[in-house]
């Protein structure tokens, strides 16, 4: 589902160049729910930027659902990221004045769907993530983990391959949380969704098939993987059991 073969990815801030990430290699089957996890500054951010086609390497190669996305003009980069990723973003980016509804049927507005079509999946979608009974909401109506329900929604709506999510969780409290971790490892169950997601947060161990750990830009393996995912727990207090890191 998803290849990086030695990618490298690095700009310039002000006169500095800035090596955000050094020879990453990543292999992600389909139908797996993966976080990228790191301090800030990691690189998980730019590698989560580089398998959704948001941006593109210094070099080498990212392979997403068959493509190439090196191949590809920045045209034909957005065509390929409306058809195959759905995005979540951390304060969920709704609306105000739309319904959820509406705001989930947005991104069908650059498909050839009728608006009786548009707002039929975009229903769908939201039974989905368990709000067909928030349809004709605003979002200033709704709490904060409703709220993301929508954007995951919206993310949804257009049957991608691909999910990727940056910190979902980040705003929500703990109950909210682990509804939303629960409710991304339901697309891959249920509905053989691949999930990507960065986060600091150390619940996400409990609901996903592994995390990949960054550190200045270089993917962590082995023993640096198993103490980046053992301080993880230990900072949560212990309370994260059955979690897996990739060695």
């Amino acid at each position: 589902m998803i290849d990086v073969r030695s990618v490298y990815r690095s700009y310039h801030r002000n006169a500095d160049e800035v090596h955000a990430l050094e020879n990453v290699s990543v292999h992600i089957e389909a139908e797996h729910f993966v976080a990228f996890m790191g301090p800030s500054g990691s690189g998980k951010s730019t590698l989560m930027n580089l398998v959704s086609g948001i941006d593109r390497p210094t070099a080498g190669e990212v392979v997403v659902a068959g493509q190439r996305l090196n191949d590809l003009s920045e045209d034909e980069l957005a065509r390929w990221r409306a058809r195959h990723v759905g995005l979540i973003f951390q304060f969920f980016n709704l609306i105000p004045v739309l319904s959820a509804r509406d705001n989930v049927a947005l991104p069908l507005l650059l498909t050839h769907l009728s608006k009786a079509e548009r707002l039929q999946r975009a229903e769908t979608a939201l039974r989905i993530v368990g709000l067909e009974h928030r349809l004709h909401h605003s979002p200033r109506t709704l709490s904060g983990g409703e709220q993301q329900r929508v954007a995951i929604a919206r993310a949804i709506v257009t049957d991608p391959d691909l999910i990727v999510a940056d910190e979902p969780t980040g705003d929500l409290d703990a109950r909210n949380a682990e509804e939303i971790l629960g409710l991304l490892r339901q697309l891959k169950h249920d509905f053989g969704k691949t999930v990507v997601m960065v986060t600091h947060d150390p619940r996400a161990l409990r609901f996903v098939d592994y995390a990949l750990h960054l550190d200045k830009g270089v993917l962590l393996e082995g023993d640096d993987a198993a103490r980046a995912g053992e301080a993880i727990r230990l900072a949560a207090g212990g309370a994260v059991v059955g979690a897996r890191w990739t060695s």
